[in-house]
């Protein structure tokens, strides 16, 4: 092996023992040392690949968004001229992929959970680089679907509800194990979360514009 492929192949191996460590331990406790145990490479390696540390995690996120986006795109392949209730339902069924399926496609999805709970240095990146272009899709799905702008309050706090109903079932896991024993969440039951999160979404965001429209018409008589 070339001394090109060598380096490559450190990078690489550094990488994948980063984004299981991180998202097992979190940053604050995992350490460049067990990385690189884990990875087979020295700790030197480290500094020649990423500078520190910090540039190791940063490198991790983005490496880790790409493989997560590029398994799970939002639009699973929906058409950009179907119909907003099924752009919402693949919206809902990728992000849920991301954060809760298994495999190195969703270690992105669990340092991101981390990130919620336990911010880093690093979150306000993430919120500008990662999380605004995911919630600005999101708020077009749900603007389309209410007929509002999607700067609009109610598009705004409707598009977080979604959201927050798919992490409900990343971050309560252990508790929703502790009350149904034996409970998971393989492919079959994420594609019945889908199903859920999205019917009780479009039933609150439909009724809402059903009685918008009930307003408009008690307001010409």
């Amino acid at each position: 092996m070339d001394d090109k492929k060598a380096t490559s192949k450190t990078r690489l191996a550094i990488m994948e023992a980063a984004g299981k460590i991180f998202a097992e331990e979190g940053y604050p406790k995992a350490t460049v040392r067990d990385i690189c145990r884990q990875a087979d490479a020295n700790v030197a390696a480290v500094n020649y690949h990423f500078g520190d540390k910090k540039g190791l995690y940063l490198a991790v996120l983005k490496h880790y968004q790409g493989i997560a986006f590029q398994t799970y795109p939002p639009d699973l392949g929906i058409k950009e001229t179907q119909m907003p209730e099924e752009k919402l339902q693949a919206f809902i069924r990728s992000f849920l992929l991301r954060i809760m399926d298994d495999g190195r496609p969703t270690w992105f999805g669990k340092l991101l959970a981390r990130e919620f709970t336990e911010p880093t240095w690093a979150f306000d990146i993430l919120v500008e680089d990662m999380i605004r272009p995911s919630f600005q899709i999101i708020t077009g799905i749900v603007g389309a679907i209410m007929g509002k702008g999607k700067r609009d309050r109610k598009v705004l706090l409707s598009a977080m509800s979604i959201v927050g109903q798919c992490l409900y079932f990343r971050h309560s896991y252990p508790v929703i194990t502790r009350l149904f024993p034996g409970e998971f969440f393989g492919p079959k039951q994420i594609e019945e979360l889908t199903e859920h999160i999205t019917r009780i979404s479009l039933h609150g965001l439909l009724q809402d514009k059903s009685a918008k429209h009930q307003q408009v018409k008690i307001c010409k008589k």
